[in-house]
């Protein structure tokens, strides 16, 4: 799959983001988000409604959280590999997801608190199957 590449300025885990070529209208997609905490209630009570604030500005309908737990141990994982939580972000398109990971509006408002938040992030763009 080719992809191309843009600048996530505001991770404190990457500054380079890959994103796959798919076609615009190709239908919501699912992304997975690996969350280790730095600080659980500013994830949820501070970062999770600017995020949203910030969706509503840049009039991207159709966001939502299909899913979001927390990791009770790892299985199979890399040593030292562990995640807090895992949730599942439905957006209506990969271009939705990569108009609003790249705006100013989320380097600067939700930006700095989901740095504050997590220690650690690992962001995997998904679709739904037929199985």
């Amino acid at each position: 799959m080719k992809e191309n590449v843009g600048f996530f300025l505001t991770s404190n885990f990457y500054t380079m983001i890959k994103f796959p070529n798919i076609e615009e209208g190709e239908g919501p997609i699912l992304m997975l988000n690996m969350l280790k905490f730095r600080d659980k209630r500013i994830y949820f009570e501070e970062y999770v409604p600017a995020f949203n604030r910030v969706i509503k500005q840049l009039g991207i309908e159709g966001v939502k959280v299909a899913l979001v737990t927390e990791v009770l141990g790892n299985i199979v994982a890399a040593e030292g590999e562990f995640w807090d939580a895992i949730a599942m972000v439905e957006y209506p398109s990969a271009e939705a997801f990569k108009s609003m990971a790249l705006s100013e509006e989320y380097r600067t408002i939700a930006g700095p608190l989901r740095e504050a938040a997590l220690e650690d992030l690992k962001l995997i763009m998904t679709r739904r199957t037929g199985f």
